[in-house]
């Protein structure tokens, strides 16, 4: 698990000379929270390769970038982790290859050498890969990304020299000289309409993030060209716990000390139950798991359910208690980590918590991400596949999915950006055309949605980056494809209400997590978002009149209006509206900032 960063320029920017080491310095030390064990830059006339390394795999080996003395042009980085590493191996070392360690990253050359950009159709696991081919007549770059996107890598081309540069994080990206950004015009709306930037696109004009499963080629002189490759064949076989069981025991092998995230919910308690049993049956010392709460009295707790889960499992269970006085500082760092606007207040819960984790001396996590989407599990999929004939379920599906709904976002936008969003089209408006579009099988239509969209840009980029802030690798036993595959080969049925997961837990979990209603594991924002309360002044401050009428987005007065309906009336809608604009003006000033090359600390 690394953080990659790279360029690659053609033409006369080719002959160039090689990028100035400041440059790339001022590059690593942005994501060099998420790889502090090893530091290496390769670079030359036109192009540059480097990783920050967390050591998980072959911690004394490994050393990025991979290069094998036999491929002499040939340079690979990894972030992330490549689960058939060995058989991999053993297939390359019959065809000739040799490798130095039995660092997963190791095959990454000698793969590409044997199929080219086809290498990545034959990984397992969770990946952002780079690799440079600087042969004669061969020279290209090539990027690729896991079939879930459960590891980024965000890229910036310049027309007009033909270079293109990459990296984990966008405040990295930031850090190359010549990448020329500028916000979106539509991402406060996106924000608003989606809770964070959606498809390839960033809150960025001028960054771009490569989608699930795709593979992008530059060659000289021209512009990256994408495509999606075929998701990785994984034969379903067996029933759903037998599926999660055998991913959750080879996700928990680990040569670093392993942990588990137990929210109280049923996607964490499963894979917390079947870690916790694979610990035991391996004579391994009891697993340790986490949970966050905070201090004082709030409504919506979940940490009896998470309590209850540790002790079916037999864990050593850690109940984290944050001072709710510290969300304040912590809004500003997550709002940087991720580079863009996430309007959903988990991101600090996310945040917190692995650093929590990472204090308690753990580098893995396994956690439960991806269960929803796959298994049926939102309200709102419900809600949509209950909706009769004629009613317009993916407007409703749409909203949502929102921080404020249409007809709220539209009351609170100027008259100038309102009608600056209906020519260009809202992310709301795109996402409603491709359900519809999606023919009569709603929930092959809801779950392709979430799997390809949502997920990756609202949960998995924000858990990839709030657990490398602090040098910890999440593991997702739900997004791995042997559990995906089963996940698509159900019927309707048990997909319904995840009606497969709850049958699956059983004889895993208590009755009372069974049997209590679905709750995100979040904060409690409207709660915390009322006069005295630890979010308040922040939050009211973001959105000084001041500010807005400067922004010329929104309408001060009746986001002050607003403001007071929520002091009057705490509501989730309200405060969720609030909090979204007020990430989106934070993020404004974050991004000013991002344009000098500084480190980025924890």
């Amino acid at each position: 698990m690394c953080r990659i960063f790279g360029s690659f320029a053609a033409g006369a920017a080719a002959r160039a000379a090689r990028p100035e080491p400041a440059e790339l310095a001022a590059v690593s030390a942005r994501q060099r929270h998420g790889g502090p064990d090893e530091h290496e830059v390769l670079s030359g006339a036109g192009w540059s390769l480097g990783c920050d390394r967390l050591a998980v795999t072959d911690p004394c080996g490994g050393q990025q970038p991979y290069r094998l003395p036999h491929l002499p042009g040939v340079l690979a980085v990894l972030n992330g982790e490549v689960y058939n590493h060995a058989s991999l191996r053993r297939h390359l070392a019959a065809r000739g290859h040799r490798f130095p360690d039995r660092c997963d990253g190791n095959v990454l050359p000698a793969l590409y050498a044997e199929y080219g950009p086809a290498f990545a159709e034959h990984l397992d696991g969770m990946f952002a890969v780079a690799v440079l081919d600087l042969r004669p007549g061969r020279a290209q770059l090539v990027l690729a990304v896991d079939d879930m996107g459960m590891k980024p890598v965000h890229w910036h081309h310049a027309a007009a020299d033909g270079s293109t540069r990459f990296a984990s994080e966008i405040p990295a990206l930031l850090a190359f000289e010549g990448v020329r950004i500028a916000p979106r015009e539509d991402s406060l709306d996106t924000v608003l309409a989606t809770r964070t930037s959606f498809s390839a696109r960033t809150a960025l004009d001028g960054i771009e993030v490569l989608p699930p499963g795709a593979t992008a080629v530059v060659r000289p002189g021209c512009r990256p060209v994408v495509r999606r490759r075929a998701p990785h064949p994984a034969r379903p076989v067996g029933d759903t716990q037998d599926v999660l069981r055998r991913e959750v025991r080879r996700l928990a092998r680990a040569e670093v000390p392993v942990c588990a995230i137990t929210s109280g919910g049923l996607d964490s308690g499963l894979v917390t139950a079947l870690a916790a049993e694979y610990a035991r049956e391996s004579d391994a010392p009891p697993l340790h798991t986490f949970h966050l709460t905070y201090r004082g009295k709030w409504p919506d707790s979940e940490a009896a359910y998470a309590r209850s889960v540790a002790r079916r499992a037999r864990t050593t269970h850690h109940e984290v208690a944050l001072d709710p006085d510290e969300l304040g500082s912590l809004l500003t760092r997550t709002v940087r980590h991720l580079g863009q606007p996430n309007a959903d207040p988990i991101a600090l819960s996310t945040y917190a918590l692995f650093r929590a984790v990472r204090e308690a001396g753990f580098t893995v996590a396994l956690a439960g991400d991806g269960a929803d989407e796959l298994f049926g599990g939102y309200d709102r999929m419900r809600a949509a596949l209950d909706a009769p004939a004629g009613a317009d379920w993916a407007g409703a599906y749409a909203d949502a999915l929102s921080a404020a709904p249409r007809m709220l976002r539209e009351h609170l936008y100027t008259s100038g950006y309102r009608a600056y969003i209906a020519e260009q089209g809202s992310a709301a408006d795109r996402i409603e055309q491709e359900l519809r579009s999606a023919g009569p099988d709603r929930m092959t239509a809801l779950t392709a949605f979430e799997t390809r969209w949502r997920l990756p840009a609202y949960h998995l980029r924000r858990v990839d980056h709030l657990s490398m802030a602090w040098a910890v690798e999440a593991r997702l036993p739900f997004c791995q494809p042997g559990v995906v595959a089963h996940a698509r080969s159900l019927p309707p049925a048990a997909l319904r209400g995840k009606r497969a997961l709850y049958e699956a837990g059983g004889d895993l979990l208590p009755a009372a997590v069974l049997a209590r209603p679905k709750q995100p594991f979040t904060l409690p924002i409207a709660a915390m978002l009322t006069p005295g309360g630890p979010l308040f002044d922040t939050v009211r401050e973001l959105l000084s009149p001041a500010r807005l009428v400067l922004g010329g987005k929104v309408r001060a007065d009746r986001v002050q209006k607003l403001l007071a309906r929520q002091i009057a009336r705490p509501s989730q809608r309200d405060a969720l509206a609030l909090w979204g604009l007020a990430v989106h003006e934070l993020w404004s000033d974050v991004v000013q900032g991002m344009r000098i090359p500084v480190g980025c600390a924890a």
